[in-house]
């Protein structure tokens, strides 16, 4: 701040905000867009973005795993294909496949996320709702094609995709479903809600871990004693608060 001594006026200098954080809004702003244009297409239109734009970062996350990775399989041992029996030999495209360079791995992990987001897409639209049927569908159409593209499937592509299919979608349902546990706020504790508002009120919030300890839920509020509140450990001025606190509500009283 700098005082002009000619007008007496106040010049305030403003801090420049930071770059970094003016980036985010606006990125988050041109996302929010872009979703809203989104919505707004036919299906067609919006699976065939969503797949692109999933297939494009895939195939860059690909790209840089098999660059720290190194092209590993090109030193893999490859025998004779006579001297592996078909098993030895499906295994062994299995590790190539795994262990590509770059390029491979950009292929790869552009159709497995590709195939996800599209149908994922397709079936938001179906059903109209996210749910854990909706993703395993999609994880099994894109491990299905994981596989086949990959080179996995060896001698029995197709049985070797199903079950790939069927791995991913065990795999997806499970996260999902471990997702939706960890995501879901905690249910409200209904026994303590007219306890937790009497001491939100008094200010003695922190104590509501004693009433718990205590079990003195809502139904024991016109019960309670100084004995009782020493019981579980509360200090002689917030028992003094609580206990008139319910003499003079008569609501509580009545509970």
């Amino acid at each position: 701040m700098e005082q002009q001594g000619k007008q007496g006026n106040l010049t305030v200098f403003k801090l420049p905000q930071n770059p970094i954080k003016e980036v985010q809004v606006k990125f988050k702003e041109l996302e929010s867009q872009f979703k809203s244009w989104l919505a707004q297409q036919s299906m067609p239109v919006e699976v065939a973005v969503v797949t692109a734009t999933s297939a494009t970062q895939g195939a860059a996350i690909g790209a840089f795993m098999g660059t720290l990775t190194g092209d590993v399989a090109s030193t893999l041992p490859t025998p004779p294909q006579a001297s592996l029996n078909p098993q030895a030999m499906a295994s062994l495209q299995q590790a190539q496949a795994l262990a590509g360079g770059p390029l491979v791995q950009a292929r790869n992990f552009a159709v497995m996320t590709g195939v996800n987001a599209g149908i994922s897409c397709v079936m938001k639209r179906l059903r109209g709702k996210e749910d854990v049927q909706s993703s395993m569908v999609a994880a099994f159409g894109s491990g299905a094609m994981f596989s086949l593209v990959s080179g996995m499937g060896g001698p029995n592509q197709a049985a070797n995709a199903v079950t790939s299919g069927l791995f991913f979608a065990l795999v997806q349902g499970g996260l999902f479903k471990l997702g939706q546990k960890f995501s879901q706020p905690p249910a409200p504790d209904v026994l303590y809600s007219r306890t937790r508002g009497m001491l939100n009120k008094l200010g003695l919030q922190d104590y509501e871990k004693n009433f718990k300890r205590g079990l003195l839920t809502d139904s024991t509020l016109p019960l309670l004693t100084d004995s009782a509140l020493r019981d579980v450990k509360i200090p002689p001025g917030p028992r003094l608060l609580i206990l008139d606190h319910i003499q003079r509500d008569p609501e509580l009283k009545k509970s």
